[in-house]
């Protein structure tokens, strides 16, 4: 799911970056994670280990990546999310 798709959800998808500040304070327990830019990029706080730990994340998870270290939305995006 991309930053903008929680937004979207939550009513204004021009709040894409507030998402990724919100997330800064979540617990670890919340799947961070599985949450990436608009281009399936990486893009994380140090706080959790960087994109690197994401990467290994959402790998051992089955996820793969193309030459430009993205994921293919198309494939592996969430897209059963409603606007609330």
């Amino acid at each position: 799911m991309t930053y903008g798709q929680i937004a979207a959800a939550l009513g204004d998808i021009r709040l894409a970056r507030v998402v990724g500040w919100a997330m800064r304070a979540c617990p670890h327990d919340v799947p961070w994670h599985r949450v990436v830019n608009a281009h399936g990029g990486l893009s994380t706080s140090p706080k959790y280990g960087g994109v690197n730990v994401q990467r290994v994340l959402l790998e051992d998870e089955g996820v793969r990546f193309d030459s430009n270290r993205q994921i293919n939305l198309s494939i592996y995006g969430w897209n059963r999310l409603r606007s609330i």
